[in-house]
């Protein structure tokens, strides 16, 4: 496929600064949203709390790529920040598709940031993206979130879920916090170590977007996280392994609240997503497993 112009959001981000290099380096043209006046060609003004985006400068984009949000990780979950984090999804995912549905040409695929969050506890059963919301804030979150674009789904844009994992990278989310920890010997299992987590290298979760770009056939909700799922003991084993530090700790579910708060609960419960329409579609996993996944994000 040639050169095209792709808009994303979210693009200093974990995940869209990733994703902007790896486009950049092929050759793409990457449009970046950003919530102040434009100051450099490649920019766009947009502000999601005012459900304002200047729609002008998505014209001739071939995608958009929707990735902005309050991350879920970087506060305590007061009553204002959860308001914070559901807003910050709904508010500027409505934004997005309105304006992508306002255009006269709009783009091919709207690829929309969205969280294996969505299906809530799982305990050990796999789920993949036949099943039901679960309960509580983050699912809710999830379906509000998803729901907002339906203005480009109604305009017969590809609209495609990216139903992310948590994304084994040094440099951010979960992973940016664990590394550290782990190498200063201070790692171990939260809790009972029995929850699963959905996890998804870096490298494959933007090689995974591209893939939802390219591919015309895909819609809906797309779960990106490696195809088995582990559990946090097996995560600090693997842990260990690679970084060659004990792991003999276990962080107390009373500690990892009073240090994370809301996100405790997330990372405590169990969610084992299994991404059956990525492997349907053909995708390939560079790093499948727990422990390549790993030693790709290993810092040096």
């Amino acid at each position: 496929m040639g050169p095209m112009r792709i808009a994303i959001t979210g693009s200093h981000g974990l995940i869209g600064s990733a994703l902007t290099r790896s486009l950049r380096t092929d050759g793409h043209e990457v449009v970046r949203l950003v919530r102040h006046p434009a100051r450099t060609g490649d920019e766009v003004e947009w502000d999601p709390s005012r459900r304002y985006v200047d729609a002008g400068g998505l014209y001739g984009c071939e995608a958009v790529v929707h990735l902005a949000g309050a991350g879920v990780a970087d506060h305590r979950w007061t009553a204002a920040y959860k308001k914070e984090i559901r807003d910050s999804r709904v508010l500027g995912t409505t934004a997005i598709a309105e304006a992508v549905a306002s255009l006269d040409a709009p783009p091919r695929v709207l690829v929309c940031g969205s969280a294996i969050g969505f299906y809530g506890d799982t305990g050990d059963r796999a789920v993949d993206e036949t099943a039901p919301p679960g309960e509580g804030f983050l699912p809710s979150v999830c379906v509000a979130w998803e729901a907002a674009a339906a203005p480009a789904k109604d305009a017969g844009v590809r609209t495609v879920f990216a139903r992310t994992g948590l994304v084994v990278a040094r440099e951010g989310g979960a992973w940016g916090r664990l590394f550290p920890l782990f190498r200063a010997g201070l790692g171990g299992r939260l809790g009972d170590g029995r929850q699963y987590w959905s996890f998804i290298a870096l490298h494959d979760h933007v090689a995974a977007l591209r893939h939802l770009i390219d591919r015309g056939a895909l819609s809906g909700p797309v779960n990106l996280t490696a195809p088995e799922p582990v559990t946090n003991r097996e995560v600090t084993a693997a842990m260990g392994r690679v970084l060659r530090r004990p792991t003999a700790l276990t962080v107390p579910p009373v500690a990892l609240k009073a240090a994370l708060g809301g996100f405790a609960e997330d990372m405590l419960s169990s969610q084992r997503a299994r991404p059956a329409r990525l492997l349907e579609s053909g995708f390939t996993f560079a790093f499948p497993t727990i422990e390549e996944s790993i030693r790709a994000a290993a810092p040096e």
